[in-house]
């Protein structure tokens, strides 16, 4: 683990790559079989969410006008909110997908794929393997969420109310001033600098680690995920390439696990809810509270697409409001960090 803390682990690196030569020998050395499953991505996906904001900002100035004018129809603010909204979902989700690339070549990275035989994996154990520094913190991105969500709101609200009447410019502006402050913090999402992602996900990475040298389990398998960051991609390429044997699997996702706060297990759909709830005692041992629930608006895991791919999924996760203030930055180090946490619930979901 300190070898592959030592390096800026930013998916399609050379270090990445180092990291990932780092893993496979340790995972050999322990008995495991590892396939290297490669892909291409657009380092671009990650700008989905800077996009749907400027998009927002500039549909709300172009909405102002529309919205307070009398000669214009009233159902002329609601056509322009809805077919813009639209046209911005679709959009951004062709970024985030790598069907729209915005500038910059592809990259490649890859996943991990660990067993002990050739019998089918009843269980994959996941952790991520790459890092990315922002100019926000994941805190600062919930925020933008939830700024941007009631922009959203608030732009179809007065598009509604529109249809009877022309709006005052006060509450007309104060819904485009809304929007344009969404789209400036949603903005912060670019890339900057480097990080060694001690919390994200070093400490999912080492309880992953920890439960591959704990388990005797031959039907367990590790799944080490590449540029989760950018958009869930090895996961997501993963669920595709293996949805027949996913059907019938299940996923624990290990992904920060900090020193301090309630461990939480987080699932998607019923499946996911009942594998947390079969999953909980066996954690209750560690001397922290275990609390179930689903997965929090602006957060995404890689137990998401496999959930969808058809497996009972979970993300186990150890995190409170300041672990979101210091990860997916370049101050998320393993200075005065303990990794105990987390080697303690990879060897508890082994056992």
């Amino acid at each position: 683990m300190g070898q592959v803390l030592a390096l800026r682990r930013e998916a399609g690196t050379s270090e990445a790559e180092r990291a990932r030569q780092l893993v496979t020998e340790h995972l050999t050395a322990l008995g495991y079989r590892v396939e290297i499953q490669r892909f291409r991505f657009h380092p671009s996906g990650l700008l989905a969410f800077p996009v749907f904001g400027a998009g927002l900002g500039g549909l709300a100035l172009l909405l102002l006008p529309l919205l307070t004018m009398p000669g214009i129809p009233g159902w002329g603010a609601l056509l322009v909110s809805v077919t813009g909204l639209a046209a911005l979902a679709v959009l951004s989700a062709g970024v985030a997908l790598g069907w729209v690339a915005l500038g910059g070549g592809a990259r490649e990275d890859a996943n991990l794929i660990a067993t002990r035989g050739p019998q089918p994996v009843r269980r994959w154990i996941v952790a991520h393997l790459d890092t990315k520094a922002q100019i926000q913190s994941m805190a600062g991105r919930l925020v933008a969420v939830w700024i941007l969500g009631l922009a959203i709101v608030a732009l179809t609200a007065l598009s509604v109310l529109r249809l009877w009447a022309p709006l005052q410019l006060g509450p007309a502006g104060a819904g485009a001033a809304l929007a344009i402050v969404a789209g400036a913090l949603a903005g912060r999402g670019r890339l900057r600098g480097t990080s060694p992602g001690a919390r994200d996900n070093g400490s999912g990475l080492c309880a992953a680690l920890a439960a591959a040298e704990s388990s005797s389990d031959r039907g367990t398998g590790v799944l080490v995920t590449g540029a989760e960051e950018f958009g869930l991609v090895g996961s997501r390429v993963f669920g595709r390439l293996e949805s027949a044997a996913l059907r019938n699997a299940q996923v624990v996702n290990l992904d920060t696990i900090d020193a301090e706060g309630d461990l939480y297990l987080v699932s998607h759909d019923r499946r996911g809810a009942r594998l947390a709830a079969d999953t909980a005692p066996g954690l209750g041992g560690l001397g922290v509270r275990v609390r179930a629930r689903r997965l929090p608006l602006g957060i995404l895991v890689d137990s998401l697409p496999l959930a969808r791919a058809g497996a009972s999924a979970i993300t186990i996760g150890r995190l409170t409001w300041r672990t979101l203030r210091i990860i997916h930055t370049p101050r998320d180090t393993p200075d005065g960090f303990s990794f105990e946490m987390a080697e303690r619930v990879g060897r508890a979901l082994a056992s």
